[in-house]
């Protein structure tokens, strides 16, 4: 999971893609970067940490011109050092940068094709720098001094045709303009919008409508799954399918979990399919539990409060905020190591007494990854002083991993994997445990847009929608994601590759 953003504007668009990066924050708190593209000259400034602290006002001055993309990363297992801060950047053809939201599933296999057929070095461990380079290859067999937004498009053809996975990208072609693309599947996803100034247009493409919204930019609608959408630097925008057969399957945890309540993907709001897993729960307590005894519904914040909110409405039961969040303390269930995680679940939230004293308490999150964090916070609410813990998941059990993007851990440290929900209420500590069904949910998100053909839900049910992920892939992705394989690649960092580097 990352955030991605491009713009072209009439005026230097340095703030904006700050602002617009800043608003996507909750995509990855890793490292960020920007480049901007003005007479030229490139301007480059990616590091890690949060965007706030990446870029400073130095920073900020030198990333000139009226184009450019940008990029949050959250970690992901090998890419630990700033060396894997996007944006990606080759000189050939043109000068092209790239940024990146998803994952390859066959990574391995172009890289090592590039090399033997293309002639292409891959200098990182990122599938983001390995996408540039069959861009980049694609848009070169063309062999034009010039190029046209079909001959960019024609290069987009291509990735789709050597690329599996998921992938929304944005890149940048020195002297043409910005261009995005999405996978065929619509996995990750990707919008653009428009807003109008004095001296005329200026058009974004971002990972998130949210981050058109606080810029005042319009939304246009959602690119499509296979789609591409080109913006020249005349302000023209031009966009074509490129794929032979396109078939729209968002990620549904983007709606569970990783998406900010505000942003409409694929013209669902994720707001209100929350709000819907939220009553879905309440129908499910109602059917096979008509006479429970809770006595108040309390979210774990911040991604639950909405569906715990409608959750208690529809039951009829006191809702209440028992937690308090620090929000400087970063995503859980992707921190590397287990100490790590134990120790920041206790900074991250502290629970309100009142609120617990002599209840039963329904605890409500948005879903259990590895457990780590909710078995703590069930340890909590009964020092608190509760009766009794009962515990609610808006989604499925988690018993798989995410291949296209969600860096969730291997399977054997999913809490969910080989266990019934009886076992895991056991092992979390809960006196009973709730979780959505997976019907439940596809038809909460569904009901906002009845024309989404489907969903991957490939970590509820391990079925992958891309058709090519063996269990020799994941048995090598398991060994990537363990936290030992973590700590290895991080005491390796690279060298420091920040600060702002501009070419001629």
């Amino acid at each position: 999971m990352c955030g991605v953003i491009g713009m072209v504007g009439q005026g230097p668009v340095n703030q904006d893609l700050y602002d617009g990066l800043t608003v996507l924050q909750h995509r990855g708190q890793d490292a960020a970067g920007i480049m901007t593209y003005d007479e030229g000259r490139l301007y480059l400034r990616k590091s890690n940490g949060l965007v706030r602290d990446v870029f400073r006002t130095n920073h900020m001055l030198q990333l000139q011109g009226c184009v450019g993309i940008g990029h949050i990363r959250y970690p992901t297992a090998g890419c630990e050092s700033e060396a894997e801060a996007q944006p990606f950047y080759v000189n050939s053809p043109y000068g092209i940068s790239l940024a990146h939201n998803g994952n390859l599933t066959n990574a391995e296999e172009i890289k090592r094709d590039l090399y033997l057929e293309d002639l292409r070095h891959i200098n990182t461990s990122s599938d983001s720098e390995v996408l540039l380079n069959v861009f980049a290859h694609e848009l070169g067999e063309l062999r034009k001094l010039k190029v046209s937004h079909d001959d960019l498009f024609s290069a987009v053809t291509g990735i789709h045709r050597r690329c599996r996975g998921a992938y929304a990208a944005i890149a940048m072609i020195n002297g043409y303009g910005v261009l995005g693309f999405r996978d065929p599947s619509g996995i990750r996803p990707l919008c653009f919008g428009r807003r109008e100034t004095e001296s005329g247009p200026e058009y974004m493409i971002a990972s998130e409508s949210v981050a058109l919204d606080v810029l005042g930019f319009e939304l246009v609608r959602d690119v499509d799954p296979g789609e591409a959408v080109f913006i020249d630097l005349y302000g023209e925008i031009h966009t074509q399918q490129c794929a032979s057969n396109p078939r729209l399957t968002p990620c549904i945890f983007e709606y569970v979990y990783l998406a900010r309540p505000d942003s409409m993907i694929d013209d669902v709001s994720v707001y209100k399919s929350r709000l819907r897993m939220g009553r879905k729960l309440a129908g499910k307590i109602e059917r096979e539990w008509p006479d429970h005894d809770i006595d108040v519904i309390i979210p774990i914040p911040d991604t639950s409060r909405t569906a715990a909110l409608d959750m208690a409405n529809e039951l009829g039961v006191t809702y209440r905020e028992g937690f308090i969040k620090n929000r400087y303390i970063g995503r859980t269930f992707i921190m590397p190591g287990q100490a790590v995680r134990k120790k920041s679940v206790r900074q991250k939230l502290n629970p309100i007494e009142l609120e617990f004293r002599n209840k039963n308490v329904l605890l409500v999150d948005d879903s259990i990854v590895r457990g780590t964090t909710c078995q703590q916070i069930i340890q909590m609410t009964r020092e608190m002083g509760a009766n009794k813990v009962y515990f609610a998941s808006a989604a499925p059990p988690v018993r798989y991993p995410n291949v296209y993007g969600i860096d969730m851990p291997a399977a054997h440290e999913l809490i969910a994997h080989n266990r019934d929900e009886d076992t895991v209420a056991e092992v979390i500590g809960a006196d009973r445990l709730l979780y959505q069904s997976l019907t439940d949910l596809v038809d909460a998100v569904r009901e906002g847009n009845g024309g989404i053909a489907d969903f991957d839900c490939s970590c509820f049910t391990g079925e992958y929608i891309t058709g090519d992920v063996t269990a020799a892939y994941l048995e090598g992705l398991e060994a990537e994601r363990q936290d030992e394989a973590r700590g290895a690649a991080a005491s390796g960092e690279a060298a420091n590759l920040s600060g702002v580097l501009s070419w001629a």
